[in-house]
């Protein structure tokens, strides 16, 4: 399996300087991270690391090769328990997200169901849950087996954190050519889920792992938030078994994996560590 590193390294800076970055840290692999449709002034101005869902896809691969990394995902995380609305990122962005990654010749494009902000959404049963989260997907499903695309589904939220909820919305979904899943270790972990256990659960549909630790300090928080961006301790520290999770992925049919944690030390032992594991 290989190892790259998510695109967000410094902050305040745009996507060419997290690249350059991430090249310098040894990295061959790095994912499209941050995100949004149309133009932005934080880019314009220099202090945003977002590429744009408009974007022409050969500009973005080439800014990758100039650093000498190949782009391996496009994260598209949203909210699909509220309400759409066109403020909030949602069915649009994602679909926006499967013609970039076609177009990028990027095979997978993570999302996931995020957590809800507003009582209408809170307030859903797991089966409307289920029901909206698939609504929402399912035509930036048919799009993505369209274009040799596959859309992964992250543990980020009340329903993918845990292993019914995500093997509810997999079974809906169908389509499972296209229908995967990108464990994420911490993830999985802060839901109140044994990442091992859903290694094991979903071992055939693991197509791309995001790898974080996760100190003692988060063990009270486990069951009430459902995922954090990066985590700030190098793999293998923490309260997360990831020789376990390595164990069980290492046979899946995951190509690629990405580090999701912040501090360029960390970053390099948890790069060194996985090395050992076996990743490259």
């Amino acid at each position: 399996m290989k190892v790259g590193c998510f695109a967000l390294v410094d902050p305040f800076s745009i996507l060419e300087h997290q690249l350059e970055r991430i090249a310098g840290l040894g990295f061959k692999y790095a994912d499209v991270t941050d995100n949004h449709p149309g133009g932005l002034l934080g880019r314009e101005f220099g202090f945003s690391a977002t590429a744009s869902l408009d974007d022409n896809p050969a500009d973005l691969t080439a800014m990758f090769a100039r650093h000498g990394l190949t782009a391996t995902s496009v994260c598209a995380h949203a909210n699909l328990l509220d309400a759409s609305a066109p403020f909030r990122y949602g069915n649009a962005e994602i679909s926006k997200a499967v013609r970039l990654a076609s177009g990028m010749a990027v095979r997978d494009v993570i999302t996931t169901e995020g957590e809800p902000h507003t009582d209408w959404g809170r307030g859903l049963s797991r089966t409307e849950q289920v029901f909206v989260i698939v609504e929402k997907l399912l035509e930036a499903v048919r799009l993505a087996e369209a274009l040799n695309v596959r859309v992964l589904l992250e543990p980020h939220g009340p329903v993918t954190g845990t292993i019914d909820g995500m093997g509810a919305v997999l079974d809906r979904l169908g389509h499972p050519e296209t229908v995967g899943v990108n464990l994420d270790t911490g993830n999985s972990w802060l839901a109140g889920t044994d990442p091992v256990e859903m290694a094991r659960a979903f071992k055939d549909r693991i197509w791309h792992v995001h790898w974080k630790d996760m100190s003692e300090d988060w063990v009270e928080k486990r069951g009430q938030i459902y995922g954090c961006g990066m985590a700030v301790i190098p793999l293998g520290s923490g309260v997360v078994d990831i020789d376990g999770v390595y164990d069980v992925v290492k046979d899946s049919p995951a190509e690629y994996s990405t580090l999701e944690i912040a501090g360029d030390e960390n970053v390099r032992q948890s790069h060194d560590y996985l090395r050992k594991l076996g990743c490259e």
